[in-house]
């Protein structure tokens, strides 16, 4: 019985450090296949044209150069596309947070006729596909002066992005105790001071999320962005690497280049509320 007890406990244990390594071993698997595609953009933005196009591929430069990105700088609009991708983006982001911040705030709190039927049309609103509804908003952008324009696909992504992002926060704003908001009003607050003072502050890790969606969403959004604009002012990104591309010669030095430049903005966004996103603000704060 003893020798029996005592080789029980040494076989869980050895079969969960084998569950262990081979839980280490997938991870290591997916990380090198979500990194694989951004190194090789990066090996290729470095390679000279004869070392692209060369019939044997190659894992690193044989010379590294950044003719590809003096390309992409000096004799290309990629600067152009990047400044209207970023307005489009910022803007979106902006108008999103305070909308969606101020809609699901009413819903969650406030008792009127309606509520549920909204609340439930925002989630509607969401799941409507975007390729049956954009011949009917360029028909109104159209209409109203605002195809061709940053404008207009800034409002088109909002119609996207305020719903999603209503929705969400409805659910973290009912999640945090009432008791919160009745002291607040008791001493004085108003409605709208209770959301900035206590509610926003609280909900830093909901919005730094529905912020990172907007961006996202509005920095990589092509549909739109080509139907809309045809004015080569008002290109965004991904309508403006179709420049790279002419009839069946890709230029794929630049094309490289710009998606490597075009990868950073939202990687920075995410470094910048990345501890909101992995840290409960929102248990500390009720405890307090």
């Amino acid at each position: 019985m003893s020798t029996a007890g005592g080789f029980m406990p040494k076989t869980i244990e050895g079969q969960a450090r084998l569950w262990r390594w081979i839980g280490h071993a997938m991870l290591l698997l997916f990380v090198l296949w979500t990194l694989a595609p951004f190194y090789w953009m990066i090996v290729t933005s470095l390679k000279e044209h004869k070392e692209i196009y060369g019939t044997s591929a190659t894992l690193w430069p044989r010379e590294p150069t950044l003719e590809s990105y003096r390309i992409l700088f000096f004799e290309t609009e990629y600067m152009l596309f990047f400044r209207n991708s970023m307005i489009t983006a910022l803007s979106t982001t902006a108008v999103t947070v305070v909308v969606a911040s101020l809609a699901a705030y009413a819903i969650a709190r406030l008792d009127f006729p309606g509520r549920s039927i909204i609340a439930r049309g925002m989630v509607y609103t969401y799941l409507v596909p975007q390729s049956l509804l954009f011949i009917p908003l360029f028909t109104i952008m159209v209409a109203v002066g605002l195809d061709n324009s940053l404008t207009g696909l800034t409002i088109a992504y909002l119609g996207f992005t305020i719903p999603f992002c209503t929705w969400l926060l409805m659910g973290f704003f009912m999640s945090i105790p009432q008791e919160l908001e009745d002291a607040a009003l008791v001493d004085g607050c108003s409605r709208l001071g209770v959301l900035v003072r206590i509610i926003l502050p609280i909900s830093l890790p909901a919005l730094a999320v529905i912020a990172f969606f907007s961006f996202t969403l509005s920095w990589n959004e092509y549909l739109y962005a080509v139907v809309f604009n045809s004015n080569p002012d008002v290109r965004t990104i991904p309508t403006g690497l179709n420049d790279f591309i002419v009839e069946d010669v890709f230029f794929w030095g630049p094309i490289m280049g710009s998606t490597v430049l075009t990868v950073i903005p939202p990687l920075i966004v995410y470094f910048i509320f990345q501890r909101w996103l992995v840290t409960g603000l929102t248990m500390g704060a009720v405890k307090g």
